[in-house]
């Protein structure tokens, strides 16, 4: 029934707390000394640490948390969240997966060699030029369309913030060194857009708006207000003009509180890779620090309560955008220096390509017929371009944090998805114009090239052309681990 928890022995040597660890597992905020225990389970945040026999000290930090509410309540459910990995049956269960890895090591080399008969992988060198023609057509002065006939604009579907976001992040993107930015006016119209999908009664994004610019909701999907705090970051991080990184500042501040509400996984998974380039530019903002560590701790959880063995992963089935979740553990991880958050990411993502690699070594993303299908494994069809860009992006995120080059051939041999390293062995893009197909069918290819698609694709080919242009591999993580060890 406490408020807060103290906790003051006077002996380093104090290797276990079973109040401290009921304490925690119920959720409670604590105040302690640095013995061994508490250094280990309340460290980055989790609770607040002060010197052996400082007992003003003591006195100081439990007022400060009997009077900051917010606080409290942040350092509450960040103590419960990592604790639901702490349960008996979780604690069984990871016992099970290191028997689990111990005997199938190495699998990650194994999805990396291709089989003689596949095509051959693509190199960075030969990566495709970036032509943006197909991707022109589909906006018009209010922003990017959803759908297209075949490569013509189905205006009949209206506009998304969703793909508005996803075009201000290419727009991001191509501001990075080697690439030839687009128009500022065209970058102003995806932040127009961001922008007038702000709601501030609601404090929510809206998604869906049609023709004649009628927003058709009052408030969009949690995904998607995520997917939006993950463009403005990227924009006020990368952007050229400093006044719109200014704008993109101020909105995501303004839209960052609603996520401590939202239960998607994927909405975290986009916030954080947000609050990734957010706290890097706004590196004193302990509020956003605070919910990035929620975030985490909450895909973290998700992960250890639902694996098993045969089954590492965050959710009791597979959907879209699967590779974004490990992938905002990894990036998280390397930019707070927590180890436990990289070393989730690498291994739920290294169980993730042995789900969509084929027995012949290419690439098959979550096809959309099996989303919701509970621990089974991936459909085949249908096949989309994003589930592409999520991957190349993930395992770039993880060969910057363990080194291992291993991942970027896996990169490389998922961007040849889109060139015809597929099932059906039929190229999605049209190299002259960047247009990209929706889908691969069981028996054929989409032929309708809508804004999604088009998007995803130049943004997987602005990673592979961002790796061909990378000459010296990142820092191997060994003093990450060391630190989080």
């Amino acid at each position: 029934m406490c408020d807060v928890y103290v906790t003051p022995y006077l002996n380093e040597a104090q290797m276990t707390s079973g109040t401290l660890a009921y304490s925690f597992g119920l959720g409670k905020p604590v105040v302690s000394t640095p013995y061994w225990h508490a250094r280990e389970l309340l460290a980055d945040g989790r609770g607040v640490l002060v010197s052996f026999g400082d007992a003003e000290g003591i006195g100081h930090e439990i007022a400060k948390l009997l009077t900051d509410d917010p606080r409290r309540q942040a350092m509450r459910e960040r103590a419960y969240a990592v604790s639901r990995s702490m349960t008996w049956e979780r604690t069984a269960e990871r016992y099970m997966t290191v028997f689990e890895h111990a005997g199938h090591g190495h699998r990650l080399k194994l999805i990396a060699r291709a089989a003689p008969d596949t095509p051959a992988p693509l190199t960075p060198a030969a990566a495709p030029d970036m032509r943006l023609g197909h991707f022109l057509s589909m906006c018009d002065d209010t922003g990017l369309f959803q759908h297209a006939v075949h490569s013509v604009p189905d205006r009949s579907h209206g506009y998304c913030v969703d793909d508005n976001a996803r075009a201000l992040l290419l727009a991001c993107s191509l501001d990075e060194p080697g690439e030839r930015p687009i128009s500022d006016a065209l970058t102003a119209r995806f932040a127009a857009f961001v922008q007038h999908a702000w709601s501030q009664d609601t404090g929510r994004f809206r998604n869906f708006m049609s023709f004649n610019r009628a927003w058709l909701e009052d408030r969009g999907s949690e995904d998607s207000h995520g997917r939006t705090l993950w463009a403005l970051g990227e924009c006020m991080h990368k952007d050229a003009s400093p006044s719109r990184r200014r704008w993109a500042r101020a909105l995501f501040a303004q839209a960052l509180p609603a996520v401590e509400s939202f239960r998607s996984p994927r909405a975290a998974a986009f916030t954080l890779l947000g609050l990734d380039a957010y706290c890097a530019v706004v590196a004193d903002d302990r509020r956003a620090q605070d919910i990035r560590q929620v975030l985490a701790d909450g895909l973290l959880s998700g992960l250890t309560s639902v694996e098993i063995p045969d089954w590492q992963w965050f959710e009791e089935s597979l959907a879209y955008d699967n590779a974004r979740l490990p992938q905002a553990l990894i990036v998280t991880g390397m930019a707070t220096q927590t180890a436990a958050y990289v070393d989730a990411g690498l291994r739920s993502l290294r169980w993730l390509m042995t789900q969509q690699t084929t027995s012949t070594g290419h690439f098959r993303p979550v096809g959309t017929a099996g989303f919701g299908e509970l621990r089974k494994p991936p459909s085949a069809f249908d096949q989309q371009p994003l589930e592409a860009t999520a991957t190349i992006a993930a395992c770039l995120a993880a060969w910057r944090a363990d080194g291992d080059a291993e991942w970027k051939t896996i990169a490389i041999r998922v961007f040849s998805w889109f060139l015809g390293g597929n099932d059906l062995s039929v190229a999605l893009v049209d190299r002259e114009t960047g247009s990209c197909r929706d889908g691969l069918h069981p028996d054929r290819a989409n032929e309708n090239c809508g804004g999604e698609s088009a998007v995803s694709y130049l943004l997987a080919l602005a990673d592979i052309r961002q790796l061909a242009r990378i000459n010296v591999n990142p820092t191997k993580p060994v003093a990450l681990r060391a630190i989080g060890a």
